[in-house]
């Protein structure tokens, strides 16, 4: 079973210790009441309203147990329940963290109604799914339980999934229509006959074996809640395929590592092989690149030895007032900002193309505002606001116009006006505030501030396209475990990777196209010289592939200031860039070598192959000073075939002058530390007989430099520029 669908054999051994009770009704409603008393979660129940329960006072039934940890709750709330009613029935197996695929009951209807016709379906399902065999007891007891009233075919058909996820297919409208669009299989929408269902199971597993690998019925389910169709047929692995998360280049300098980044990062969106996109003129590639940066697939920044865990992840800064606004006895205020690496995973998520979101009005890097419409619970203005789809707030008493004249001091509402008009953006989501822990609807700004004077409160107004309204979801744990506070808007620690999870989740006839999420990449230039264990923090361990969102291991780690749960998605890859000349590759950080792959970038001198400058080789001239270099001191520090390029569109003696005197021979000083004794041989004067064609002359003081002074002057060099403008002095090399 795919480690995504853990949940599984739990459910699968709770099914089996509630079958114990098939006699003893009484004391399974019991120990549920027990439970009740004790878990705030369970207090739904009741059991403290006899006249409520009516004739089910002193029963439960299984389905009804199971549905504790099936509602519209948190996952952090399921496992919690799950691991209550796992340590009371005795199962062994450790309660689930993932609850993908598993169809969930309103909180208002959780119950399953029939007592005998549920404990009757309980037995012969779990009877006929053990023997793989659907028996005519089963198909009965299947028809009577559908015909209880408020069961009917959809919940009555998850419950049976909850108990055997692997035999039983849940006939929820999600589910169904996946069904008749992917796998052309008529499903009932209202009655279903025992015969019928188990014709359609039939059918599913036949289709399903059409499939590589065959997917489960759970899967099944798990992709029509989240829109996503039939895996394709897995394509082979080609040579040089990019597999590795996360990737380091090193090489001495000048081997085109940031060149080599930009070709592995277009090759990575576009899911390519690096040796399909290495062919292709850089040009082009290098155009593909800029349009992907600016769509937000791909970022770019450079470590150096300043960066810092607040730039990188997230930090807390200064909000700065206007100037003729500030006030010198006022307090500094501050507030909590996301560094790049954080803010580039929270929108990893995000959809692209023609079939995405861009209905939806979402903007490429939207922040997640919280707005309280008039107070907490029903009200007017709530009403009215998701009526005509925007939001309204107060502090009508300024006017129309708000301005940096405007004095807050007598009612306040400065940030949240500022918040409201400034840095609220078009594209940006906004979920409306129920109570402190709970919101009932998500939607996207698509209009500017308004002043509309027709109300008699809350007049300052934004349009906004509620994606979905009604409902009633706990946002504490998404909001790193805050509940809100009574700001009317303000910028809250959801990322937008949960807003679409949830979206996905409530109303998934949102993302009914085939929508794709494509691979990012964040580019790391110059790795080495930042502090790792510094910059990284706890990410240092959510950056393996198997701790990413979604792996067998996902980790998420609570983050120090927002307090949000955080974890690294997996469809972030991050390339680095290392050059083994500042650093050696065994002195980096060890934790960055055990989670990196490392790709080795030498000179290539088959590059400058037909480069000439009157008659030099240029490619044999470069392997002749790096196998000296190699012997003399070692191959991390050879010169890399870039700085030699330029050649390649102006073979002149110039060009090649200014680039040796330039750059490769101060680099040749850094290597050496200025023992020109060495970079003599590198460069072959030991060999030439005369010191015009010498790059590097060894002198003696004269007697006239000192005077008469009677000191052992040591010999000392000099850098012979002339040598550079001669041909002999690089053909003698």
């Amino acid at each position: 079973m795919d480690s995504g669908f853990q949940w599984v054999p739990f459910y699968e051994a709770l099914a089996d210790k509630l079958l114990d009770f098939r006699d003893k009704p009484g004391e399974l409603f019991n120990v549920i009441k027990k439970l009740s008393l004790e878990q705030s979660l369970m207090e739904y129940l009741h059991f403290e309203r006899e006249d409520w329960r009516g004739p089910r006072q002193y029963r439960i039934d299984p389905f009804s147990v199971m549905g504790v940890m099936n509602r519209r709750i948190t996952d952090a709330n399921r496992t919690l329940l799950a691991k209550v009613l796992g340590d009371e029935f005795g199962v062994k197996i450790p309660a689930p963290t993932q609850f993908a695929g598993i169809p969930v009951l309103d909180n208002r209807r959780s119950f399953f109604v029939g007592d005998d016709e549920m404990w009757n379906l309980f037995a012969h399902a779990l009877k006929s799914a053990d023997t793989n065999t659907f028996s005519n007891e089963f198909k009965e007891a299947f028809e009577k339980a559908v015909a209880v009233r408020m069961n009917g075919v959809a919940k009555i058909t998850i419950g049976l999934f909850w108990i055997r996820p692997r035999v039983f297919m849940p006939l929820d409208g999600n589910s169904c229509k996946y069904i008749a669009k992917h796998y052309e299989i008529s499903v009932p929408k209202d009655r279903c006959s025992g015969d019928e269902y188990v014709r359609i199971l039939d059918s599913l597993k036949n289709e399903l074996t059409k499939e590589s690998p065959r997917p489960s019925f759970p899967e099944i389910s798990h992709r029509a809640w989240t829109g996503i169709g039939p895996k394709p047929p897995r394509p082979p692995i080609l040579k040089n395929s990019i597999t590795a998360k996360n990737i380091i280049l090193y090489g001495p300098p000048g081997t085109g590592k940031t060149y080599s980044a930009i070709q592995y990062a277009v090759a990575i969106v576009e899911e390519k092989t690096i040796s399909e996109v290495k062919p292709e003129d850089y040009g082009e590639v290098f155009g593909r690149y800029l349009k992907y940066k600016d769509d937000g697939l791909i970022a770019f920044t450079t470590f150096h030895q300043s960066f810092s865990y607040e730039e990188f992840i997230e930090g807390i800064r200064p909000v700065v007032s206007p100037e003729e606004k500030a006030d010198a006895n006022k307090e500094i205020e501050y507030e909590i900002h996301d560094g790049i690496f954080k803010a580039f995973c929270d929108n990893a998520g995000n959809p692209v193309g023609e079939k995405a979101d861009a209905h939806l009005g979402i903007g490429k890097n939207p922040t997640v505002w919280k707005v309280s419409l008039e107070g907490t619970g029903e009200n007017s203005t709530r009403e009215e606001c998701m009526e005509n789809n925007h939001i309204r707030i107060g502090w009508d008493e300024y006017g129309e116009n708000i301005s940096d004249a405007t004095d807050f001091g007598e009612h306040g509402g400065s940030n949240v006006l500022n918040a409201f008009y400034n840095r609220m953006q078009i594209g940006d989501i906004v979920l409306s505030c129920y109570s402190s822990k709970t919101i009932d609807a998500i939607g996207v700004i698509t209009g500017e501030p308004e002043w509309h004077d027709e109300y008699q409160q809350y007049k300052r107004v934004r349009n906004v396209n509620w994606l979905v309204k009604g409902i009633n979801e706990d946002i504490v744990d998404l909001n790193g475990g805050r509940a809100m506070t009574l700001p009317t808007v303000y910028k809250l620690s959801v990322s937008f990777s949960d807003v679409l999870q949830m979206l996905r989740k409530l109303k998934p006839a949102l993302f009914t196209e085939e929508v794709k999420v494509p691979n990012r990449v964040f580019i790391i230039d110059e790795i080495n010289r930042g502090n790792i264990s510094k910059i990284f923090g706890e990410l240092i361990t959510l950056i393996e592939s198997s701790k990413r969102i979604g792996a067998s291991e996902q980790l998420r780690a609570r983050l120090p200031y927002s307090g949000q749960n955080f974890g690294v998605p997996d469809n972030v890859y991050i390339i680095g860039t290392m050059n083994t000349a500042d650093r050696s590759i065994a002195l980096i950080d060890s934790a960055l070598r055990r989670r990196f792959s490392f790709v080795e970038m030498q000179p290539d001198s088959t590059i400058l192959e037909g480069v000439q400058v009157e008659n030099v080789d240029i490619a044999k001239m470069l392997d002749t000073i790096n196998k000296r270099i190699t012997v003399l001191l070692d191959r991390e520090h050879t010169i890399g075939h870039s700085y030699l390029l330029p050649l390649r569109k102006s073979s002149t003696i110039e060009t090649l002058a200014e680039i040796f005197e330039n750059s490769i021979v101060p680099l040749l000083q850094e290597y050496f530390y200025d023992d020109y004794e060495k970079i003599q041989l590198v460069l072959g004067d030991n060999k030439k007989t005369d010191d015009s064609t010498r790059f590097i002359v060894k002198k003696s003081v004269t007697v006239d430099l000192f005077g008469s002074a009677e000191i052992d002057f040591p010999e000392y060099y000099e850098v012979n520029r002339e040598a550079f403008k001669m041909i002999e002095a690089y053909r003698q090399m």
